[in-house]
């Protein structure tokens, strides 16, 4: 088969078949713009209308990248100030135990009902790039909650390394013993139900919460989709949720497709008044699983029809975690996606059964490996990076870490070597990769915590020493995290901050895109002088106060907390304690209360002057 394509400019190319159908072929870029239309002929001809030229950016990682717009502070203030020059790809989630080569989901338009279920540190970041550029920018967010940056990293590239080969040991040890990874379900399962709120029995039911002609007196407006956390309910358990839609007189009688997208964590589903579905603890990844249920003929009727959700969440956020685009309900065998009927919008909510958030030690939860785990090694490469790679793009966008930050020694070799697989993958040695460093978060208990150590510093650490890699940027955001919050809501700074590294790094401009970063520590007396790079027009603190969040210590390599003060492109640290300083840190704490930034508002990179052994050294994955 011998296949070519033509542009609305003008432009053609030819590419003949391989064995199995497949077929590349490359077009002159056109211009930064559109809509143009480009035509694909050979056995038949397929167009597409749609078609735009501009910047293509890839934002991957765990939750904070995952985190959606509508959970973000300003969200509503970000949508109406408008986005249409966003293109926008939100990538299934999907596990795979080898590289997958197709591809699901499709380019949406950017507007309120796609934006809000999308990457809100993606948006951001997209919108600034259009807007410094002029020119159209697709997003394609390609990101899961909770996953570690092995999941993200070529089976082949762990092997490579004799400190991560380990991971895949490991996997492939557990993945071949069926009676082991049986036990282990069953260790997991006891986990879950001591730590986890369990599910006593559905009361809503016999309450008739599900039945069409119930009354909503006592019921709330609730915008579908959301977690219910961000509509301020604080709370786990058990909560019912009802809409009326209407159907036109042609449907009655005929087999229906429900989408509700992803649902965290368990659902019961009912269309007036009966069952059609239901999700368990049984389904993989349960939490991020799109529902799809089938509603039988003699249930569907012209005119109002009522739907009901049972929803209980036993840890973490509860509700409805999809996109607008994910809720609707649609004639079933390939009708017309044109011809669904969207459930985004208002929906009633009513309580169930309440109770306070579940709070665990996830350290102390079994590991179970597999090709359906998505922390297991390589099996988010395979499923959702693999059918990504060799497309054009400008670079990628990068946020995670804190499932990494207990190994955050092993951090210095895993994320380098997976950045360099990606570009090996694209077949570009420099592709441009920018990274979210973690912000402020107090990971440790309060009765275990010790000066001047931290894992999440120590992860920060790692991923600093990944700007060694060529065109690598990093955005610093220990400034913007919340304390006692793992997702901090201000994704519009984080965006920003990865805007401007990339406007500097990839696109050449002449902007200042970093904070304070540290070149040298030198002894001065009883004092430690340390002195900084990137201070634009000087150093300055955010309140106005002498600099905070140093740290310096002796040969005892015992640390106390020093006093600090600004001295033109440097900061004078000292402390009566340690008369006799050899080293000094900044920001080595979880969640340390700082302040240095330069004169550009950007903050000062944590950092460490000494050498000593790293808390974590002694500890590897998975």
């Amino acid at each position: 088969m011998t296949a070519s394509a033509s542009g609305a400019i003008g432009a053609t190319a030819t590419a003949t078949a391989d064995a199995d159908r497949r077929w590349q072929l490359t077009l002159a870029a056109p211009p930064a713009g559109g809509p143009f239309t480009l035509a694909i002929a050979g056995s038949t001809t397929v167009t597409f209308t749609d078609v735009w030229s501009g910047e293509v950016w890839i934002a991957s990682g765990q939750s904070n990248m995952e985190f959606p717009l509508r959970r973000a502070s300003g969200a509503d203030e970000a949508v109406a100030d408008g986005c249409a020059g966003l293109r926008l790809f939100l990538q299934p989630q999907h596990t795979a135990a080898a590289p997958a080569t197709k591809l699901a989901g499709e380019w949406q338009p950017c507007n309120r009902d796609s934006a809000v279920g999308f990457s809100a540190v993606a948006f951001h970041f997209g919108r600034q790039i259009h807007r410094a550029l002029g020119v159209p920018v697709g997003l394609i967010q390609s990101a899961w909650g909770g996953t570690p940056a092995e999941a993200w990293t070529p089976r082949a590239a762990l092997i490579a390394e004799p400190g991560l080969k380990t991971m895949v040991d490991a996997f492939d040890a557990a993945t071949q013993n069926p009676q082991r990874r049986e036990e282990l379900l069953r260790q997991v399962a006891a986990w879950e139900a001591k730590n986890f709120h369990q599910d006593t029995g559905n009361r809503g039911e016999a309450r008739g919460f599900a039945a069409p002609r119930a009354s909503t007196r006592g019921w709330t407006k609730m915008d579908l989709p959301r977690f219910w956390e961000s509509a301020g309910l604080e709370i786990d358990g058990a909560v019912w949720f009802r809409r009326e839609v209407e159907l036109p007189a042609d449907w009655a009688g005929r087999l229906l497709t429900l989408s509700l997208g992803p649902i965290d964590d368990f659902d019961t589903t009912y269309w007036n008044g009966e069952r059609v579905g239901a999700t368990g603890a049984e389904t993989p990844n349960y939490y991020a699983a799109p529902r799809h249920y089938t509603v039988p003929p003699r249930l569907v009727k012209a005119g109002t029809n009522v739907i009901a959700v049972r929803v209980f969440d036993h840890y973490g956020s509860g509700g409805f975690g999809g996109t607008p685009a994910q809720l609707s309900v649609a004639l079933a065998g390939g009708a017309p996606s044109s011809r669904a009927v969207s459930l985004a919008g208002a929906w009633l909510y009513k309580i169930e059964r309440k109770l306070p958030p579940a709070t665990a030690d996830f350290s102390t939860r079994p590991r179970v490996m597999g090709i359906d785990d998505p922390e297991s090694p390589s099996v988010l490469w395979n499923g959702m990076v693999a059918p990504l790679a060799r497309l054009p793009v400008a670079g990628i966008i990068w946020y995670q870490g804190e499932s990494n930050a207990a190994r955050a020694y092993e951090y210095r070799t895993l994320f380098p070597a997976m950045i360099r697989s990606w570009r090996a993958a694209w077949g570009e040695p420099a592709l441009p990769f920018l990274f979210v460093q973690l912000p402020n978060f107090d990971a440790a208990p309060p009765g275990n915590r010790t000066l001047g150590v931290s894992n999440w510093a120590e992860l920060r650490e790692a991923q600093a020493l990944a700007l060694r890699e060529p065109r690598t940027a990093m955005a610093v955001t220990i400034d913007v995290g919340e304390a006692d919050n793992l997702h901090p809501r201000n994704k519009q700074e984080v965006g920003r901050r990865l805007a401007l590294a990339a406007l500097k790094s990839v696109y050449g401009r002449d902007i200042v895109a970093t904070g304070p970063t540290f070149q040298a520590a030198v002894r001065e007396g009883p004092a430690m002088r340390v002195r900084f790079t990137s201070i634009a027009s000087g150093l300055d603190t955010s309140d106005g106060a002498e600099p905070r969040g140093f740290l310096i210590a002796g040969a005892d390599h015992t640390w106390h907390a020093a006093t600090a003060r600004i001295d033109g492109a440097s900061v004078i640290v000292s402390s009566p304690d340690v008369p006799d300083p050899v080293a000094v840190r900044y920001d080595w704490a979880d969640a340390p209360a700082s302040n240095l930034r330069n004169q550009a508002d950007l903050p000062a990179a944590p950092f460490r002057s000494d050498d000593w052994p790293a808390a974590t050294a002694a500890v590897a994955g998975p």
